[in-house]
């Protein structure tokens, strides 16, 4: 490893990864580290298939984003038995799962990051640390000098420094550590004058927590799992804003807040090819076994796969009780046993007593599928996090920037300092403050360079979800190509600093600078501005 690289990517999500890319596409040397053994973060080691918007197979993504996309279809046109009619389809879905139109196991999302990253590695400009998690850091006036990382494996630790230094942990963690100015949970009303935002800001107030998991199907057969610890408790829980019992398939609608029931349909008889993925049109979550369907049995040769396998991202698995973040280790700690809880206990419940459609009680066929997460326990190896610290940056994107009541369908603040777009709806899920659901029409967005600048931290950059939203903003900046676009950016913009000695807040308030570093993304196919589209 370099004894001093160009730039320290700590976290090796997406945004992380796509940092790492940019920077080593500029020339530039990059040490790259990860808490897990997997990179990837919420597509692989979270397990969550990528939440997009409609127009993703058209435009809205960067091109080095639509490169990962075309890179997961071709590791199964290669590597899979797929029907002919499937392996020709150019927007193949290999789940055919209706939350995204790019539905997949989260290996063949390792595959093509680990292929993406391969030449790098072997040009000597790429030293990746997986296993390495962020213990520490030092600053010096407005700089951050080094962060301290310790080995999972072995407990060792070791300090690393670099000119540039960017955050894509899953949680900001590198903002705590080296006292960059941040917040944490819900900010006010009063401070941020949206229509959303509680009366009172909350710092413990974030976005529920999800430990994924993937499971097939064996009618026959009987896979159910020891009865979790905390079964009891959580089979009896019932929040005071939910219509009945958690472990149930009736829920509330996320938009509506209706209660609504779900059908759970292991192994549906439809034509994979014939499902449709478009939020805008229908967000897909009312029958739980193909949301977010990552295998489809039925695109293969017959005979090939004897279940499809779907990832368990529901209603029924958010955990909202303890914070992630901020409460202190212990209460990081039973949030994480208490999620992981949640998890099986819905399992146990789909096993033993969820109602059937033939009158009969429970699933024992549902098999629990470590061998696709990649861990022992059958769990994702990390928790899906919604909410970051995030930096108090030079600009804060609120809710007057992106709510379709507020802007209309075809509004938005546009930015002279575009560096990428994105689109979802606000979409905040049941929260540890106590709220339910908060899911609102949003526009299509573009991402303003001063959103990933500190206002005080000169060579500090955050690459993912820790950028200058707001608790309420992060709903529709929290999503997959974001993160991608966010730490894309991150990376090219260091590596543009160190190449023509600017800092990243000359570049963002000087127009000529800018237009500069703007071409620089333009040529790498970084989309700055929408066409006209209207938001949903």
């Amino acid at each position: 490893m370099t004894s001093q690289p160009d730039i320290l990517v700590v976290g090796g999500g997406l945004g992380g990864v796509a940092a790492a890319l940019a920077a080593c596409r500029a020339g530039r040397t990059v040490v790259l580290t990860e808490e897990t053994d997997w990179v990837g973060g919420q597509l692989t080691s979270q397990a969550v298939p990528p939440d997009e918007h409609p127009w993703v197979e058209q435009f809205g993504v960067t091109a080095s984003y639509r490169a990962l996309r075309e890179a997961i279809r071709d590791y199964y046109r290669t590597l899979y038995p797929l029907r002919a009619e499937a392996a020709a389809q150019p927007t193949l879905n290999p789940g055919a799962g209706r939350v995204s139109k790019l539905c997949a196991e989260p290996r063949a999302g390792l595959a093509a990051l680990e292929g993406m990253l391969a030449p790098y590695r072997s040009a000597g400009l790429l030293t990746l640390l997986t296993e390495h998690r962020p213990v520490g850091a030092t600053t010096e006036g407005d700089s951050v000098t080094s962060v301290t990382v310790e080995n999972l494996r072995d407990g060792s630790r070791r300090t690393l420094a670099a000119p540039y230094v960017l955050d894509a942990t899953e949680t900001g963690e590198l903002l705590e550590l080296a006292d960059v100015e941040h917040v944490l949970g819900a900010e006010s009303r009063a401070e941020t004058g949206e229509p959303h935002a509680p009366e009172q800001a909350d710092p413990l107030n974030q976005q529920g927590i999800t430990f994924c998991f993937a499971l097939s199907h064996h009618e026959g057969e009987d896979h159910t799992i020891e009865k979790p610890a905390d079964y009891d408790f959580w089979r009896s829980y019932r929040p005071d804003f939910w219509p009945g019992p958690l472990l149930g398939f009736l829920a509330p609608d996320p938009r509506s807040l209706e209660a609504v029931p779900r059908t759970f349909v292991p192994n549906p008889e439809q034509d994979p090819l014939a499902v449709s993925a478009d939020q805008s049109a229908d967000a897909g979550d009312k029958e739980l076994f193909g949301f977010r369907r990552i295998l489809a049995r039925k695109l293969h040769r017959e005979g090939a796969f004897g279940s499809d396998i779907t990832l368990v991202n529901w209603p029924l698995n958010d955990y909202w009780l303890k914070p992630l973040i901020g409460g202190g280790e212990k209460t990081t700690a039973e949030a994480v046993r208490e999620a992981k809880q949640l998890s099986l206990s819905v399992l146990y419940w789909l096993q033993t007593e969820a109602p059937r459609a033939d009158g009969g009680k429970g699933f024992p066929g549902l098999r629990l599928r470590p061998d696709v997460m990649g861990t022992e326990d059958g769990l994702a190896k990390a928790p899906y996090v919604r909410e970051s610290r995030r930096i108090k940056a030079v600009t804060t994107v609120t809710e007057h920037d992106v709510a379709i009541d507020l802007v209309g369908p075809t509004g938005g603040t546009r930015y002279r300092d575009a560096v990428g777009v994105g689109s979802y709806r606000i979409d905040l899920h049941p929260s540890t403050g106590g709220d339910n659901y908060v899911d609102i029409g949003s526009v299509p967005f573009e991402i303003p360079l001063g959103a990933l600048l500190p206002r005080r931290v000169r060579n500090l950059l955050p690459a993912g979800k820790n950028i200058g939203t707001t608790h309420i903003t992060n709903g529709c900046y929290r999503l997959h190509p974001v993160e991608w676009n966010i730490g894309e950016v991150a990376g090219a913009l260091a590596a543009h600093c160190i190449d023509e000695g600017l800092t990243p807040r000359e570049v963002q308030a000087d127009d000529g600078r800018f237009a500069d570093f703007a071409g620089l993304l333009d040529r790498s196919g970084v989309e700055r501005h929408w066409p006209e589209v209207r938001g949903y």
